[in-house]
């Protein structure tokens, strides 16, 4: 997949369609995968990169990059593409100034998970079947895919690609995932259950904002932690009000407009399940909306955003399940 994706690239930048790339290279070590953009086919030779390594979600990128002169050519795997598509029906990317190739994608792995599952030294990673053969200074280790794979890769919600312009590979389609059992499980737990259980993850929080600054559906110019005159500008949690405040604030910004990504959680050094504060928000938005997926199209519009007699009582929120 790997060459074919260079040699395409390639030739629409040799016959003008686009003027620059954006894809991964390597970083320090082969599975630091970082997005980068590339402007010749010399560069992409050189250092352009797609394996098991590379879940990052390159849609957020193009909110810049779509701005600038020229048109680019992006890469998204089918979960990207609802970020994207999100991010067009809030005015975010300049359509026409994107060239979206879609490509397939059966899951990403990522070094600390793995180096969480006891590979220590990893100099690659390749396919074999179901399962993952990593290359350590160690010698070989094999993994099974899925336990080599994230939480939200497990439970991908679809393999279909939502938006592009050209396809490479087959399609896939929306898959009947169990993305919402560790929600329901949560929801099982009594209030002090719950309680111990969230503060138990924030209190790992060491406010980088990782989570923050990758999130495509955090695309003010300006956010309200970066005001100083705020109050609440970056700064280390002072005590456990403001580390569940940070999280709680960011999950009801982006309710109703989070696709489900899972790349808050991606990218958190300390491991907290940052996915499941926004998986809640959708599963109760299904509830009592009816089923809605952002970034699913254009042209909707989100349920929090749109009034119907239909809607439901505030009242049903404080008795669905016997649960506060």
């Amino acid at each position: 997949m790997q060459g074919m994706m260079i040699a395409r690239a390639g030739e629409l930048l040799e016959n003008g369609t686009v003027t620059r790339v954006l894809g991964w290279q390597t970083g320090e070590f082969v599975y630091d995968i970082t997005p980068a953009v590339f402007e010749s086919a010399e560069e992409l030779e050189k250092g352009f990169v797609y394996n098991s390594f590379c879940g990052n979600n390159l849609s957020k990128y193009l909110i810049q990059a779509s701005r600038k002169e020229g048109k680019i050519l992006v890469f998204l795997k089918p979960c990207d593409t609802y970020s994207f598509n999100q991010l067009i029906k809030e005015h975010r990317i300049v359509r026409e100034n994107v060239y979206i190739i879609g490509i397939p994608c059966d899951g990403k792995t990522d070094g600390e998970f793995l180096k969480a599952k006891g590979v220590k030294g990893i100099l690659g990673i390749r396919e074999e079947g179901d399962n993952f053969v990593v290359d350590t200074l160690y010698g070989e280790k094999t993994i099974a895919r899925e336990d080599a794979l994230p939480e939200r890769c497990r439970n991908c919600k679809s393999k279909k690609h939502m938006v592009y312009d050209e396809l490479m590979g087959e399609e896939g389609e929306v898959l009947d995932s169990h993305r919402f059992d560790m929600v329901e499980k949560l929801e099982a737990m009594t209030p002090d259950e719950r309680f111990a259980f969230w503060r138990s993850q924030l209190s790992r929080c060491i406010r980088c904002n990782a989570c923050r600054n990758v999130c495509p559906a955090c695309s003010c110019e300006k956010c309200v932690f970066d005001n100083p005159q705020s109050g609440i500008a970056q700064k280390a949690a002072a005590d456990s009000f403001e580390e569940n405040m940070f999280h709680i604030i960011r999950a009801f910004h982006v309710a109703g407009r989070c696709t489900d990504c899972g790349e808050c959680s991606r990218v958190c050094p300390q491991n907290i399940p940052l996915h499941l504060l926004n998986r809640k928000f959708i599963k109760d938005i299904d509830t009592f909306y009816g089923e809605y997926q952002a970034g699913e199209d254009t042209e909707s519009r989100a349920p929090l955003t749109n009034y119907t007699q239909e809607d439901v009582e505030p009242s049903i929120v404080y008795t669905r399940g016997g649960n506060n």
